[in-house]
């Protein structure tokens, strides 16, 4: 039995020495004071939000710590750091991650290598609180069914090997006959009511408006991924007008129309209107179109993808830089999967939706900024332990970068599109993202595997 406890004080011991590093080595502290989280009185806020980070680690809940007197402070402080209105979580996790990025991330990728911008929603359930603020309902295509909850409009950085989360919203709804629970006015100078505005917005321009944040902070990326829920010709335009080019995938539609051989048509009739490509070809039909919104023009290329198993269904790839080939567009689409793992890994083993039970936006909007972070640890972790140029600047000049995803991985992704399809809504399967998720665990250092897998 004392072996046991020894050998679990020993792995906390070295998940605590590690989560310290990653602050230190980070600048966490920093980041958190940039973004309006400052002490007023009493403990420290770098405390505080450490101690937020590693319970899940440790697989201890804040209740249950405060009922046994093992932390410092009182409950009070810590539901007043969640709850602070202050505190700006947007910038500090685009913050964060862009200093992730450029000193743990950039230097193990070469120039020539394609970093990419993916945007993309989740379901953030909180199905038996009703008196939760902002609470509206959202369909859960998992499901099937409406639930009470929030989308979790998220917008992530990946290089084809790493995903690193950089910002996120919880939308709300626009209609106020949806909403559960709208909060009293709240003071328009604040960061609170900004979120919470941001909430309520379209998801296109909510999109657009996490996207400048990520450009502000100077995150190199070239093409902005995201699928057809986002792909919109009007969303097309935005994000082309911020210097990013698209590469996305777009609805099989009627109502939607492109410029093609000077005229107006949807990607039906233009797939219709053309012969398509025989033999074992990887996709059927390439074309070159106008993406036209009012004033704005763009060029643009649009993939047919082959459907194996169905000959007669097919998936619409829009691309805005004309320039790549149908193969790498496809190959450069498929790094948007990444986001998938790293929704899994935040829901399954890093409590997303289960942890915090405020009733509080803010309170809400913290956790989610927690969770984030503790991904950043875990990809930075992962990368480090697999790729030998991390271990110093021998190994730097004497080991090749770390494969990019390849065309034909991104192309049987694709393919899980046409059997897991439900009406137009697009996903992988539930056992892919369980593959890709295992082999994210198996490569972070073991005293944080055990634990998570634990979790």
């Amino acid at each position: 039995m004392s072996r046991i406890i020894t050998q679990k004080a020993e792995e906390n011991k070295q998940i605590s020495k590690r989560i310290k590093n990653f602050m230190k080595r980070f600048e966490v502290s920093s980041a958190l004071k940039s973004s309006n989280a400052l002490k007023i009185k009493g403990f420290a806020v770098i405390e505080i939000f450490q101690y937020l980070f590693m319970i899940v680690f440790a697989h201890r809940s804040i209740y249950m710590d405060m009922k046994r007197d093992t932390v410092p402070f009182a409950k009070d402080t810590v539901y007043r750091f969640l709850n602070s209105a202050r505190i700006n979580w947007l910038k500090f996790t685009t913050r964060l991650s862009a200093k992730i990025i450029e000193e743990a991330i950039d230097p193990l990728t070469s120039e020539q290598r394609k970093n990419v911008l993916i945007i993309d929603d989740s379901v953030f359930e909180r199905n038996r609180s009703k008196k939760v603020e902002l609470l509206t309902k959202v369909f859960d295509h998992a499901k099937r069914n409406y639930i009470y909850g929030f989308r979790m409009l998220t917008l992530g950085w990946s290089d084809g090997n790493t995903f690193m989360p950089v910002n996120s919203i919880l939308l709300s709804s626009e209609n106020d006959n949806t909403v559960v629970n709208i909060p009293e006015s709240i003071d328009k100078r604040t960061n609170a009511y900004k979120r919470r505005k941001l909430s309520r917005s379209k998801a296109n321009d909510a999109m657009i408006t996490l996207i400048k944040e990520a450009k502000d902070a100077c995150i190199k990326a070239s093409y902005v991924l995201f699928d057809s829920w986002f792909a919109s010709p009007d969303s097309i335009c935005k994000v082309r007008n911020l210097g990013y080019d698209v590469i996305a995938m777009i609805k099989k539609t009627s109502k939607v129309f492109y410029e093609y051989n000077g005229k107006m048509m949807s990607v039906c009739d233009i797939y219709k209107s053309n012969k398509k490509r025989r033999g074992r070809s990887k996709y059927l039909l390439s074309v070159d179109v106008n993406v036209v919104k009012n004033d704005n023009v763009i060029p643009a290329k649009i993939v047919f993808v082959r459907n194996r198993n169905k000959r007669s269904d097919y998936l619409c790839i829009l691309s805005t830089d004309t320039s790549l080939t149908e193969d790498e567009i496809i190959r450069i689409y498929g790094k948007r999967w990444s986001i998938e793992v790293f929704f899994k890994v935040c829901k399954s083993y890093l409590c997303l939706t289960k942890e915090c039970r405020s009733i509080s936006f803010d309170a809400m909007t913290a956790h989610t900024a927690v969770v984030f972070t503790r991904y950043m640890m875990l990809a930075v972790s992962k990368r480090e332990s697999e790729d030998p140029r991390s271990m110093g600047e021998l190994f730097m000049y004497c080991t090749d970068e770390l494969a990019d995803i390849s065309f034909a991985q991104a192309f049987s992704l694709l393919m899980e599109l046409f059997i897991s399809k439900a009406e137009e809504f697009l996903t992988i399967s539930e056992q892919e993202i369980s593959a890709f998720v295992d082999k994210f665990l198996d490569a972070i250092p073991d005293a944080l595997k055990i634990k998570l897998k634990a979790a």
